[in-house]
């Protein structure tokens, strides 16, 4: 083991050479024989829309993975695994349904059809062998806001048996909030089933996982504000739009008086009998295989005693009422409505398969296989799509179930088949049996369920100490998503997430690199004690690209570092170039006064009087002509030679490190070309490194090179770029570096 240890840190010191002509762009493409083939855009579209055999096998067993993985299923290793998880995970989806019906304001029945229908469709074109597809409070109360915003309790008012009170038509208002979540569903599916056939399952990178979190957090609290009523027994007014959620908290407040004790008493014995259930159950979890069904053992117990004590006629308590037996058919999408609910099905697209995907590649990261994420798409597009047509509300995937799943043996999509199974069981014979559940059961159920996401918050502190930049997201996102509603809240969150990368490519770090001793590796000054300015030579990097946002603070910066201000350096030189203009003029002037002066006299003595006059009228004839300086030039005239300002270094060359940019836009070509040309003109030249090919091909159609400016400004590295300069702009050296 020492000697290993001794050999690798032999290999870390061992020093090498590397002799070979100093290099440019030019010099490079000659060597590695650049190659100009480019494939246009018809050749790349005529190569996609080509069929053969083996290309359409593969885009058919892309597009149904079933078909793949089926006919290969080891029975024997897996089989018991996903009986057992799949039976486990069915049992959750029975109250989790429920409840989660509660949060899209539809009745509980269809919480079951969404936990069936679309999970048969995910197994057939899902790629995820862990997940588990279906209700999920998230998405269940974005459907809510949708559903009773369009179809309010206000809309569906009778008069009733006094004078001045009314009732609500509790049939018409639940048949209408129906058709309006699953039209919403249908229009999500089909919103995801596009994107998914375009390749567009990149989206979901916009969605950070501080911004998931937090959204997911804050759409936490809108749950359990939405299911305050059913705790309390009591019938706030629904408040649509920003601060709403604020709004509904008030009047919640407000009728705290007209609270119906028997539900409060209900809600508050489940709250507790399930905390405490649970905790026993994850200390018997270490020895029992199969986790208990809290959850179900609980809205047993619930409608059992309601049943025997008759708490929805004795104390006012809300319950279920009638769950229809069976299933149902399906029924075309309200095309009226779809005008109307395009953002929020949006929403409920990108949200969905943002929260499936990013569990999907943590379980596919942990077991070792690979999750397709434009087919994971189309999988949820046509899971919602085809589950609005059966009346359906949108799903995404649980984490909490999930993890059942997992936990018990879940080993492939067979798991999510069999729990379909256990509540196509429960729709046909058992359903009916729970018509006695108390709501406010199931809103307790809701409550222990997201205490999850509740725990979120502990992000906050650790986001502190590891990125600042991510906690504002991750607050900011809470405060939007609280205020805005969840739909408003998640594009206002996507909005912010994207200005804080925009703002850190504005504020990047400048540096000014020096080399390490006896290296071709060059460091920040500032970070680092022995690393050494090359004399003569300033070496300038910015750590973010440069695009028109922070052009003009990348020449701020560069006059800052470099302690150069070309533009005061230019208008100096002017300043002395008009001076000098000026004195010569003057000069001049005064010669040809002299000049004159001299001649007249010589022509007095010589009585050439008339030749005078002759070289008078041709002499004013050059002045006019501008050709003064042809004048008998005078030994004693003096010409005013312009050097810099005094209290100006100019280093001897600037050299430009690109390799931390990775596009430039035409404002940032034109920013490199006038550093270029204003430094040339100061007589300090601009060389530029590191470039990358998406760089040079910006330059070069951005009109950077000419005939003046060729490639030969350009290196492949910063030491190539110092050694040329040391060497007096000679490419004819060797470069010899000891490491």
């Amino acid at each position: 083991m020492e000697e290993e240890m001794q050999d690798r840190d032999l290999r870390k010191r061992m020093p090498y050479t590397i002799q070979r002509d100093v290099l440019d762009e030019l010099g490079v493409d000659q060597v590695a024989q650049k190659s100009d083939v480019k494939i246009s855009a018809k050749e790349k579209l005529k190569d996609a829309a080509r069929c053969t055999g083996p290309r359409f096998k593969s885009c058919f067993f892309s597009f149904v993975p079933v078909f793949s993985w089926l006919p290969r299923y080891p029975f024997r290793e897996n089989a018991i695994g996903d009986l057992i998880s799949g039976i486990s995970v069915g049992i959750m989806h029975l109250p989790q349904g429920m409840a989660y019906a509660l949060l899209a304001a539809v009745p509980p029945v269809f919480g079951l059809y969404s936990s069936f229908y679309p999970i048969l469709i995910y197994f057939i074109f899902g790629t995820s062998k862990h997940i588990s597809v279906g209700t999920y409070a998230v998405m269940s109360v974005m459907i809510g806001s949708v559903t009773e915003r369009l179809a309010p309790d206000s809309d569906f008012m009778l008069p009733g048996n006094d004078t001045n009170s009314t009732i609500i038509d509790i049939a018409s208002r639940d048949a209408e909030r129906v058709k309006i979540a699953a039209t919403v569903t249908f229009l999500s599916g089909i919103f995801q089933l596009l994107l998914g056939l375009v390749r567009f399952g990149f989206v979901v990178t916009y969605l950070s996982e501080p911004l998931v979190r937090a959204y997911t957090t804050g759409a936490a609290i809108h749950v359990i504000v939405s299911q305050l009523k059913y705790s309390f027994g009591i019938s706030p007014q629904r408040y649509s739009g920003p601060l709403s959620l604020i709004y509904t908290v008030i009047h919640i407040c407000a009728l705290l008086g007209k609270t119906n004790i028997g539900t409060l008493v209900v809600s508050i014995v489940t709250i507790v009998g399930l905390i405490i259930a649970k905790e026993l159950s994850a200390l018997a979890a270490r020895k029992i295989p199969v986790p208990i069904p809290v959850e179900l053992i609980t809205i047993i117990i619930a409608t059992v005693v309601s049943w025997q004590m008759d708490l929805k006629t004795e104390y006012g308590v809300e319950v279920v009422g009638q769950i229809p037996s069976g299933l149902q058919a399906p029924v075309a999408p309200a095309v009226s409505l779809l005008g109307s609910m395009i953002g929020d099905a949006f929403a409920l697209a990108v949200v969905g398969y943002g929260i499936a995907i990013s569990l999907g590649r943590i379980f596919a990261l942990k077991y070792a296989y690979k999750v397709d994420s434009n087919q994971e798409l189309i999988a949820l597009g046509l899971s919602n799509s085809i589950g609005g047509l059966f009346n359906c509300f949108a799903i995404s995937c649980s984490m909490s179930r999930s993890m059942v799943q997992v936990s018990t043996g879940g080993k492939s999509q067979v798991a999510g088949a069999i729990s379909a199974l256990v509540i196509l069981v429960i729709l046909l014979k058992i359903g009916e049996l729970f018509e006695e559940l108390p709501k406010a059961v199931l809103a307790a159920i809701i409550y222990v369920n997201l205490h999850g996401m509740m725990k979120q918050f502990g992000d906050i502190p650790s986001l502190w100490k590891t990125n600042k930049v991510d906690m504002v997201v991750w607050v900011m996102t809470l405060i939007l998503t609280v205020l805005l509603n969840p739909d408003l809240g998640l594009a206002a969150s996507i909005a912010f997430s994207i200005l804080t990368v925009i703002f850190r490519t504005q504020l990047p770090k400048y540096s000014i690199l020096g080399q390490v001793p006896g290296t071709d590796i060059y460091k920040p000054v500032e970070d680092y004690n022995q690393v050494n300015e090359i004399p003569g030579i300033i070496i300038f990097r910015s750590s973010a690209t440069l695009y028109f946002a922070n052009a003009e603070m990348y020449i701020d910066a560069l006059y800052d570092k470099t302690g150069v201000d070309v533009a005061k350096l230019l208008s100096h030189k002017k300043k002395l170039e008009a001076k000098r203009l000026r004195k010569e003029k003057k000069a001049a002037k005064k010669a040809k006064k002299e000049a004159k002066k001299r001649a007249k006299e010589a022509a007095r003595a010589m009585g050439e009087e008339q030749q005078i006059s002759d070289t008078d009228e041709s002499e004013e004839e050059a002045e006019a002509n501008g050709h003064v300086h042809n004048l008998s030039e005078p030994k004693d005239v003096t010409t005013v030679v312009v050097g810099p300002d005094p209290d100006t270094k100019l280093p001897g060359a600037i050299i430009l490190d690109l390799s931390p940019v990775n596009f430039l836009d035409t404002v940032g070509v034109k920013t490199l070309r006038n550093i270029h040309k204003d430094y040339g003109e100061a007589g300090v030249q601009v060389y530029l490194s590191g470039c990358q090919r998406g760089v040079m091909e910006s330059m070069e159609k951005g009109g950077f090179f000419n005939e003046k400016v060729t490639k030969s400004v350009v290196f492949s590295s910063v030491h190539d770029a110092v050694l040329y300069c040391q060497q007096g702009n000679s490419k004819e050296v060797m470069q010899g570096t000891h490491l």
